[in-house]
């Protein structure tokens, strides 16, 4: 199970745990030092021999925050071969922070042994459902559940937001887990990314705005970082070629509109009436549902832009191709071109959000699956 931060996952667990009557054995690898392979193999007998004692109910092993655990896929490898060979009915949870990390480490060593479960954050109707939350609540405080019973005092929140969140985030799920060689730059550029957060960006236009950025290498990369941590990512151009769309500029995209506004400063009321802002927020609403639901697997999302024409965003699901346009009411930098990109690809539905369009609150408040298939 992988998503990010204070997505639910232990929480999940911990609710579907209590309904088992099988023994269970929960442990987390979430220290302020790094576990070894040692360790999990330690759990791992404990819970064979709860399963043996058990008879033939079996029992389940739940090792959390397992990516701080360098070479563990290659460790559950071996233990869960062992168990296959001597049919011993012990199953086995993994749940981790790093969503990219996490899949690298299953798709490499652990090929037809494994089902994995993507949590996002979480969506405008699970925040309504879960808090209450209205449409203009979720735009400035997200999708963090964790986050929400501070809405009431959003000062108090912003700085959960910072040190609990962005910055745990960075610290232990970034530069503790891959090689950086200029972490401030990785902090900028996760700044950065958040006010610019729905806008097309060159890393050469990057590179200038940060100051001894080095190349514009070490800051794709650096994206890929923090996207594989779920806090922001670079949408490619849809150019029909998957070559093409690499080599473009990146749009920058939060994946969790919280992150957005923890980083301007601004208070709600300062937030709404900033017409730009606020129209740069409901955008990025729209990109970050669209982007989580891509992030489970569910399609991929992209922009397009060519010369003076644009559209916000381009879903595909196999060979569904949805176009959409967001009326967001910030002045726009160059002008839609739905027409334009409906003329140049085969495009099975073309939707505009906002304004007369589909009311920005429907439109998140159910998953993208269905408006592609719709």
């Amino acid at each position: 199970m992988a998503g990010p931060r204070q997505a639910g996952k232990s929480t999940l667990v911990q609710q579907v745990i209590e309904t088992l009557d099988v023994p269970v054995r929960y442990t987390s690898a979430d220290k302020p030092t790094l576990r070894g392979t040692d360790w999990i193999a330690q759990q791992w007998e404990a819970a064979r021999l709860a399963t043996r004692e058990a008879g033939g109910r079996g029992a389940v092993l739940v090792l959390d925050e397992i990516q701080k655990i360098s070479s563990w896929p290659e460790t559950v490898k071996r233990l869960w071969d062992e168990d296959t060979r001597k049919r011993c009915p012990l199953k086995v949870v993994t749940l981790g922070s790093a969503p990219l990390l996490i899949t690298r480490g299953l798709t490499e060593s652990l090929a037809g042994r494994f089902e994995l479960l993507r949590l996002p954050h979480w969506s405008f109707a699970e925040m309504h459902a879960a808090f209450g939350f209205e449409l203009d609540h979720y735009l400035y405080f997200g999708g963090y559940p964790g986050a929400a019973p501070l809405a009431t005092a959003s000062q108090r929140w912003r700085r959960y937001i910072a040190d609990s969140l962005i910055e745990t985030s960075i610290a232990r799920d970034v530069l503790l887990l891959s090689r950086v060689d200029k972490p401030a730059l990785l902090r900028r550029l996760f700044e950065l990314a958040c006010r610019y957060s729905g806008q097309i960006l060159s890393y050469t236009k990057m590179i200038g705005q940060l100051q001894d950025a080095g190349n514009t290498t070490t800051l794709a990369h650096y994206l890929e970082l923090l996207a594989s941590a779920g806090m922001v990512c670079g949408l490619q151009k849809y150019a029909g070629g998957a070559a093409r769309s690499r080599g473009s500029s990146p749009k920058l995209q939060v994946l969790n509109t919280a992150l957005m506004t923890a980083m301007s400063g601004l208070s709600p009321d300062e937030a709404r009436a900033d017409r730009a802002f606020w129209g740069r927020l409901v955008e990025s609403a729209v990109g970050a549902h669209l982007t989580n639901a891509a992030l489970t697997g569910e399609c991929e999302v992209f922009y397009w832009r060519e010369r003076n024409q644009e559209v916000d965003f381009v879903v595909r699901a196999g060979r569904r191709l949805v176009a959409i346009e967001v009326k967001s009411g910030r002045k726009r930098e160059v002008p839609a071109g739905m027409a334009a990109f409906t003329r140049a690809f085969k495009v099975k539905r073309s939707l505009l959000i906002g304004g007369d369009g589909i009311p920005i609150e429907e439109f998140l408040s159910r998953p993208v699956q269905g408006w592609i298939e719709a």
